[in-house]
């Protein structure tokens, strides 16, 4: 069987974390489908770029294709550009590589691109939701109104939680065409060691407790916010030498450094980091922070839990159906600095034990998820 994958949300040398997801389940997909990506790059129309790919994605050929995107106003018409990018490589594609289906990722622009393409070709196609597509994306009239009109086209639609499908399916999807697929973990970089040798590795100090955040620098995930909270946590005698290491970017890194300088905070940015060195810092700290405003299920939750790693965080989303007890950690209010001190506090001071939530987090591999994923694409070609 052949598959064509075709998204934004796929890796390049220059931007390895991007749609790392997706990648890691088409390489667990690869044991059974033959598989192409088309990776598309939104730019802007006088942007001329060049991308490569990461070495282990070779064996998909790759081919990176930019696509003419307008910001902010665009949405009218910015589906449209993206698919009239896409239709000269996917029928050369198709000459050469007869795909039995499609898989695309990302709601809008590019799933709604390719439900025009792939109707036109009459190829099965699933789309996936991968969470702030479906939270913010709906509740924009234009976006919603396209994202309405065009998925129902899908033969399925994948949603990284069941909350998102129940998000979907109250806005006007078929709730036939939905199917809840949770991710995975790698457990060979996610998994338990002590604590100790985890910082020494990593060059931090051995006592005083350590408070871990992962991701991007977004509003929707609210880093601001947890600086705060650490920086009352740490007006506390028994907290006053915690620190707080913040992995990741994006556009509010400068903000949270100049909230971080003002408080006082004990904050470490640590910047983008491969998944072997999250996994590394996951082992060294003790408590992972997430107070995000919405999400879906996010891969660092079930990442920690790998590590043994209790969690604090927002409950939004599909979150709740990853962390179902107390013994995970605690899930407080989006928003309320007060309930994340709280939670922390609370956390830190009981000091989950670590082999129950190990061996809690077993059930989330990514061969569950790539037998799912299988499951959906040949009901479609079917």
């Amino acid at each position: 069987m052949k598959l064509l994958f075709c998204s934004n949300l796929f890796p390049d040398l220059a931007e390895p974390w991007r749609g790392l997801d997706n990648a890691t389940i088409l390489h667990r997909l690869a044991k059974r489908w033959e598989i192409r990506v088309l990776a598309i790059r939104p730019i802007l129309p006088w942007q001329k770029r060049r991308w490569t790919c990461r070495p282990q994605d070779a064996l998909f050929q790759p081919r990176y294709i930019p696509a003419p995107y307008v910001p902010k106003i665009g949405s009218r018409w910015n589906h449209r550009l993206m698919a009239r990018a896409l239709c000269e490589p996917f029928e050369e594609l198709r000459t050469h590589f007869p795909f039995d289906a499609v898989l695309g990722s990302w709601l809008f622009p590019d799933c709604c691109a390719l439900a025009e393409i792939t109707q036109a070709a009459a190829v099965p196609f699933v789309a996936i939701a991968q969470g702030t597509d479906a939270h913010q994306y709906l509740g924009m009239p234009v976006r919603r109104r396209i994202m309405l009109e065009k998925l129902p086209r899908a033969s399925a639609i994948i949603t990284r939680s069941a909350e998102l499908s129940r998000l979907l399916a109250a806005a006007g999807v078929p709730p036939k065409r939905l199917a809840p697929i949770l991710n995975g973990t790698d457990f060979g970089r996610f998994t338990q060691l002590g604590q100790v040798e985890a910082r020494n590795v990593l060059g931090l100090p051995d006592r005083g407790k350590l408070i871990l955040f992962v991701g991007n620098f977004y509003a929707i995930k609210n880093p601001l916010l947890l600086i705060e909270a650490h920086a009352q946590l740490c007006r506390e005698s028994e907290f006053a030498d915690c620190r707080l290491v913040m992995i990741g970017g994006g556009p509010l890194v400068q903000k949270a450094s100049q909230l971080a300088h003002r408080l006082g905070s004990r904050v470490i940015f640590a910047g983008r980091q491969d998944s072997a060195s999250v996994g590394r810092y996951m082992q060294a700290a003790d408590l992972l922070c997430l107070p995000s405003q919405n999400e879906g299920v996010p891969n660092v939750i079930l990442e920690a839990f790998a590590c043994g790693l209790p969690v604090v965080a927002s409950r939004v989303g599909g979150i709740p159906e990853v962390h179902t007890g107390e013994f995970l950690g605690r899930l407080v209010a989006a928003g309320d600095v007060g309930a994340f001190v709280d939670g922390m506090r609370t956390v830190l001071q009981t000091a989950p034990s670590r082999e129950p939530i190990c061996a809690y987090a077993r059930q989330f591999s990514w061969e569950r998820t790539a037998d799912a994923y299988h499951k959906v694409l040949l009901g479609c070609t079917q």
